[in-house]
């Protein structure tokens, strides 16, 4: 069981990448006074954030199966008592044109993974969160705010993420759980690298121009960053803020930098 002033934050995609490094930077903060529950395959994150003081355990978790999501946050309750955070951060990249794509089950199996395992996870957790009047954490994309062309699979989902948690944001008004939604642009992890290419494999190179990405350390910042304010939204990038609004005064004009944004081979002709 957890202390009483010991927060319980329950992380899905945490095995690398953003999600882990949220993980370490909650541990290295609050050392004893935080119990982290770490969707991943492996233990070496939960070490290290125990070597770091904090509680920490592993569950393997594959979101896009429901009973899963179930599970991870029945074992969380169980072995801590309650939960004060749900970080919804798994997720899958994909980067291709809409029209080289044959066999649309991919497009499918993206959906489960980026938009019903955060579904699922909330739905399970929404009873405990209400009672600790706790905090949902949905890491979307600036995909999920703006079309990105190569990327429709992707936008798709995250634009449904963005829906799904803005609407229970509103629901939750009364309840005294805070919904924040975080953007992040183009962050040094290897997602891109894993996810979908136009065949529906590994695609085992980004798509999109990767100078300046943004260190996973500060996108893990910012998140944690928010989430502790609990703020509606979390937008990453000064370009990320502005397009926003260019989308609805200039939407040629971001339909350009979107493109501008691609390798110059993944380019649609």
């Amino acid at each position: 069981m957890a202390g009483e002033s010991q927060r319980v934050v329950v992380i899905t995609g945490a095995s690398d990448g953003i999600g882990a490094e949220m993980a370490r930077q909650l541990a290295a903060t609050h050392g004893a006074g935080v119990a982290l529950v770490l969707a991943a395959p492996l233990q070496a994150v939960a070490d290290a954030c125990t070597a770091l003081g904090a509680q920490a355990v592993a569950v393997p978790t594959d979101v896009s199966i429901q009973i899963q999501c179930r599970r991870l946050v029945i074992g969380a309750v169980e072995r801590f008592g309650r939960i004060d955070v749900l970080v919804n951060n798994a997720g899958r990249s994909a980067h291709a044109l809409f029209e080289e794509v044959e066999d649309l089950d991919w497009y499918e199996e993206l959906m489960r993974v980026n938009l019903w395992g955060a579904v699922w996870c909330t739905q399970a957790a929404l009873p405990h969160l209400k009672r600790t009047r706790g905090s949902i954490v949905a890491v979307s994309s600036l995909a999920g705010l703006i079309g990105v062309p190569g990327r429709t699979a992707y936008s798709a989902t995250k634009f449904a993420m963005t829906g799904f948690f803005e609407a229970l944001r509103a629901e939750l008004r009364g309840a005294g759980v805070s919904v924040t939604t975080a953007y992040p642009g183009v962050v040094a992890t290897q997602i891109r690298y894993r996810g979908f290419n136009a065949a529906g494999e590994t695609a085992g190179a980004s798509g999109l121009i990767e100078d300046g990405a943004m260190s996973v350390e500060e996108c893990a910042r910012l998140i944690v960053d928010g989430m502790n304010r609990r703020q509606r939204e979390v937008v990453m990038t000064g370009k990320g803020k502005l397009g926003r609004f260019l989308k609805l005064l200039a939407p040629g004009l971001i339909e350009k930098m979107a493109l501008a944004a691609l390798k110059q081979d993944v380019r649609p002709h």
